[in-house]
């Protein structure tokens, strides 16, 4: 099963995300149980979006992902929780970790994931991290990274994951629509001044005697 058979909600990349990263960050404790899961998504820091999710909505997104073999149940005295993300895509592990980070901070450049998953994962250089996205945008079976334009004054491309379906037009594309709406703008108002300014030459044209 390498393709992606349907997208994800925004809830249900946060729990991948996080368990992705703190079966890293804290492997004494993983698997994660709901409490444990339900406190990771909702952590204030490293977080982009900052979320504020119950225990109900993390218990309902849990049992979709389980359904499709992208979680995995550890049962005991309490359920816990492992992914089983890079298996079901059949990934590499620094792809799974850029696209872990991805789901948990946002869309990001190639340094600033290169430092971010410098926890999880230690990549050899920018190139390779560019590497790895680079094949997660050209994936045969479906893109699950694509490369943003520049925002204004920004010197290197961001990078989002698809997980989640087609990303909105960012603000890179909103001032660029902004800009392209104002120049319209003005160039109609350039033009009905110009028909303004001969109405007006034929008025005076015809109120003016004409000259000797």
């Amino acid at each position: 099963m390498s393709a992606i058979p349907q997208l994800l909600s925004p809830v249900e990349a946060r729990i991948l995300g996080v368990l992705i990263e703190k079966e890293k960050t804290t492997p004494d404790v993983y698997p994660l149980s709901v409490n444990s899961l339900t406190a990771g998504c909702n952590q204030k820091t490293s977080r982009d979006p900052v979320m504020s999710l119950s225990e109900g909505e993390i218990q309902a997104a849990l049992e979709e992902l389980h359904s499709r073999l992208l979680v995995l149940e550890t049962s005991g005295r309490v359920m816990r929780y492992a992914h089983n993300f890079g298996r079901s895509y059949q990934l590499p592990g620094g792809a799974v970790v850029l696209l872990a980070v991805l789901m948990l901070r946002g869309p990001q450049t190639v340094s600033e994931l290169r430092a971010n998953c410098d926890r999880l994962h230690r990549f050899a250089d920018s190139s390779s991290v560019e590497g790895y996205l680079e094949e997660l945008a050209a994936r045969p079976e479906g893109a699950m990274a694509v490369r943003l334009p520049k925002q204004p004054g920004s010197r290197e491309h961001r990078w989002a994951h698809l997980l989640c379906g087609e990303l909105p037009a960012g603000p890179a594309a909103l001032v660029e629509t902004i800009s392209q709406a104002g120049t319209l703008d003005l160039e109609n108002r350039v033009a009905r001044l110009e028909e303004e300014v001969a109405e007006l030459r034929t008025m005076v044209a015809r109120l003016l005697p004409p000259l000797a």
